[in-house]
């Protein structure tokens, strides 16, 4: 069975005080007559699920000025990943290691099997439409040093001409 639930309300619906971005809110869903109905409550006036409450989460307001990150097209990056594996710059060690599990993520290349040498892991991958191989060391970054270099990446392929 399928629910249409609305999205996050402006407003609490206790206290009446509008949510700003950032806030952390407490939703819950309740029966109201023969619908399901959502309710928003700021986390000052959450004082727990209402009475006969189907289910509650905690959510925070997005920040709505923040500029919406540019979808990548997989081919570009493709593109930009060979350019990478041809260039063979051991300083974009990192660059092209992350760009290659964005390939992996949006099924544009598949890890085709790993070896290990004395320096730590290779990735061995090949694109799905025939593309390498190709061959990446495991860089083995940390969660935040993909990120930044993800930025980097959306950075570098948006200043590229189409």
């Amino acid at each position: 069975m399928d629910y249409e639930l609305k999205a996050l309300g402006k407003i609490c619906s206790k206290t009446g005080k509008p949510f700003g971005p950032g806030d952390v809110c407490y939703s819950t869903v309740i029966e109201k007559g023969n619908e399901w109905v959502r309710l928003d409550f700021s986390a000052g006036a959450w004082t727990g699920p209402p009475e006969g409450a189907l289910g509650f989460w905690r959510v925070t307001v997005p920040v709505r000025d923040q500029p919406k990150r540019r979808v990548l097209d997989p081919d570009a990056l493709l593109r930009h990943f060979e350019q990478l594996c041809e260039d063979a710059n051991p300083a974009r060690e990192k660059f092209r290691y992350v760009l290659a599990l964005l390939l992996v993520q949006r099924r544009r290349l598949q890890i085709a099997k790993t070896r290990s040498d004395a320096e730590g892991t290779i990735l061995e991958l090949a694109g799905l439409q025939g593309e390498g191989p190709f061959e990446v060391r495991d860089q083995q970054l940390a969660e935040a040093e993909i990120g930044a270099l993800q930025l980097e990446l959306e950075a570098s392929i948006a200043a590229e001409p189409k």
